[in-house]
C-alpha cells in the first residue's frame, strides 16, 4: 500500500452491496476508485445477512486497485451501520452478520423498551429501540441461538471487522457506536446502565474512539483512522459537519441529516440522534428504509435490463403528481417518521392512461414525500434551519430526481463536485489521523468543493404541497399487521 507518488489518502466504505475504495489526492481530486460487489442473503422473510469474509475479500481487492502507484498516507473506514458481527475467543465469526435492514427483532425491541423504559432510552441514546440496531440483535441471538450466543467473546460492527483484519485492532468510533443502542450519546461513552439492564458483557465491546483518531496501522505502516458510520462519513464528505447545510442521501435508503453543536433528541424518538465525525459535534437524522431501493425494485419488476437514466428519462414527460398516482415507499417497513417494520408500500390512483414513465415518476415523488416527512422532524431540532441541501448517493446522479426533491423540500440543492459520499468522508478522516490535516474542519476546507445549485421550481412546490397531503393521508389507510 506504499508505492510511489502521488500522495493520497484512502477511504474505504463497507456497504450493503459492495466495498468501495477511494484514493483522494490532497487537493480533493479523486486519484482512483474501485468497487467490489458481494451477495446479500435473505434466508427468511425480513432477514438480511452477509458473510464478513466477503467484506474482507472485497476489501483486499479494492485497496490493491486504488493504492497501486500511489503513496498512501492514511486510511479511513466507513460502512453500513448497526450490523452484528459476533466473534469467538479466536476472533472467528460465529454466525453470518445480521445487517441494518434486518427486521427480525420486533419482540426484542419491545423487551428493551420494557427493561429500560422508553423515555430513559431516548434520553440516553437519542433513539427508540429500532429493529435495525445492534442491541436487539444480541437479544435475539440470546433467545433463539443460545449455543452461538454462549460462544461470543467480542461484538463488532461491519467496518470494524475489516479494521481487525487490516491492523489487528478491536476498535470502533463514536458515530458508528451510536447506532448500537448501547452508547450514552451525549457523554460519547458506552453506557454501563444499558449494558447492565440488557445483561450484555461490557468486555465484548470494542475500544471507543473519536472518528479522526488513529486506531492502528496496517502491516505496511499506514495509519488507520477510527472512521465513522456511513451516514456521518457521508455528511462529512459533502461538508456537513457543522450547523448550516443539510445532508441529503439518496442511496438504497434515504436520509435527511443536520449537524448539531450539542446533543438534542426528539422526545418521541422519531429522529435518530448520533455522535458526529467531529469530537464536539452531534447529528440528527431521519431515515427512510427504501429510497433508491424503491426505484431499484421498480426497475427489477418492470424493466430489469434498462439503465436507470433511461428509466428516469421516461418520467420527464409526466407533470408533477404523475396523473394522480401516489406511491408509498414502505417496501421494507419504515423508520422515520413511522417506526413500523410492518409498514408496506402502496401505489394508488392507477388508470389505463398511465405508462411506465408515470410509474417511475410516482416512485421518485413518493420517495421525495418520504424525505419531506423526515426533514420536517429533523429541522424541528435544528436551532438554525438550513437554507440549502447537499446530496450524495446513487440517486443524486439524477437531475430530475434532485429537481423533484428540491421542490418537495422547498430547499435549493447544491451539488458537490465529487459525489462519493461515505468513502470520501472516510478518506478525509484518514488524512486527519495521519496528520495531513489538523482536524475535520481543515480537511473539509481543503477538499470539499461544490458545483451547480438546483433551485426549487415554484410551480412544482405548490403541486408537491398538495401531493404531500395525499401521501400522508394514505399511510393510515394501508396499515397492516402480520
Amino acid at each position: 500500500m506504499t508505492g510511489g507518488s502521488p500522495e493520497v489518502v484512502v477511504g474505504l466504505d463497507v456497504g450493503t452491496s459492495a466495498v468501495k475504495a477511494l484514493a483522494l489526492a490532497l487537493d480533493g481530486r479523486v486519484h482512483a476508485s474501485h468497487e467490489v460487489a458481494y451477495p446479500l442473503s435473505m434466508p427468511h422473510p425480513g432477514w438480511a445477512e452477509q458473510d464478513p469474509e466477503d467484506w474482507w475479500r472485497a476489501t483486499e481487492e479494492a485497496l490493491a486497485a486504488v493504492s497501486d502507484s500511489a503513496k498512501v498516507l492514511g486510511l479511513g473506514l466507513s460502512g453500513q451501520m448497526h450490523g452484528l458481527v459476533a466473534l469467538d475467543s479466536a476472533d472467528r465469526v460465529i454466525r453470518p452478520a445480521i445487517l441494518w435492514n434486518d427486521q427480525r427483532t420486533s419482540a426484542e425491541c419491545e423487551e428493551i423498551a420494557t427493561r429500560v423504559g422508553e423515555r430513559e432510552l431516548i434520553a440516553l441514546t437519542g433513539n427508540r429501540a429500532l429493529t435495525g440496531f445492534t442491541a436487539p440483535k444480541l437479544l435475539w441471538m440470546r433467545r433463539h441461538e443460545p449455543e452461538a450466543y454462549a460462544r461470543i467473546t467480542r461484538v463488532m460492527l461491519p467496518k470494524d471487522y475489516v479494521r481487525m483484519r487490516l491492523c489487528g485492532e478491536h476498535a470502533t468510533d463514536v458515530a458508528d457506536a451510536s447506532g448500537t443502542l448501547l452508547l450514552d450519546v451525549a457523554a460519547r461513552s458506552w453506557s454501563g446502565h444499558l449494558l447492565e439492564a440488557l445483561e450484555i458483557e461490557s468486555g465484548w465491546l470494542p475500544r471507543l474512539l473519536e472518528c479522526p483518531q488513529p486506531s492502528g496501522t496496517t502491516p505496511d505502516g499506514v495509519t488507520v483512522a477510527a472512521g465513522a458510520g456511513d451516514q456521518a462519513a457521508g455528511a462529512l464528505g459533502v461538508g456537513v459537519v457543522r450547523p448550516g447545510p443539510l445532508s441529503l442521501v439518496l442511496g438504497t435508503s434515504g436520509v435527511v441529516l443536520v449537524a448539531l453543536d450539542t446533543f438534542r433528541a426528539d422526545g418521541e424518538g422519531r429522529v435518530q440522534a448520533f455522535c458526529h465525525a467531529a469530537p464536539d459535534a452531534w447529528l440528527a437524522m431521519g431515515v427512510m428504509l427504501s429510497a433508491g431501493g424503491a426505484l431499484a425494485w421498480l426497475r427489477e419488476a418492470i424493466a430489469p435490463a434498462m439503465p436507470f437514466d433511461a428509466l428516469t428519462a421516461e418520467a420527464e414527460s409526466w407533470e408533477p403528481g404523475a396523473g394522480g398516482l401516489t406511491f408509498l415507499p414502505y417496501l421494507a417497513g419504515e423508520r422515520t417518521p413511522h417506526d413500523n417494520p410492518h409498514a408496506r408500500g402502496a401505489l394508488t390512483g392507477l388508470s389505463l392512461h398511465h405508462d411506465r414513465g408515470a410509474l417511475v415518476r410516482a416512485v421518485l415523488e413518493g420517495v421525495a414525500c418520504g424525505l419531506r416527512d423526515c426533514a420536517d422532524l429533523v429541522l424541528a431540532l435544528d436551532a438554525a434551519p438550513p437554507r440549502i441541501a447537499r446530496p450524495s448517493g446513487g440517486g443524486a446522479r439524477s437531475a430530475l430526481w434532485l429537481a423533484i426533491v428540491a421542490a418537495a423540500l422547498e430547499l435549493p440543492i447544491e451539488r458537490p463536485a465529487i459525489e462519493e459520499g461515505a468513502a470520501f468522508g472516510a478518506a478525509l478522516l484518514g488524512g486527519v489521523a495521519a496528520g495531513v490535516w489538523r482536524d475535520v474542519d481543515e480537511a473539509v476546507a481543503a477538499a470539499v468543493r461544490m458545483r451547480e445549485v438546483i433551485e426549487p421550481n415554484p410551480a412544482w412546490v405548490l403541486r408537491y404541497r398538495e401531493l404531500q397531503e395525499r401521501f400522508r393521508a394514505l399511510y393510515p389507510a394501508t396499515l397492516t399487521r402480520p
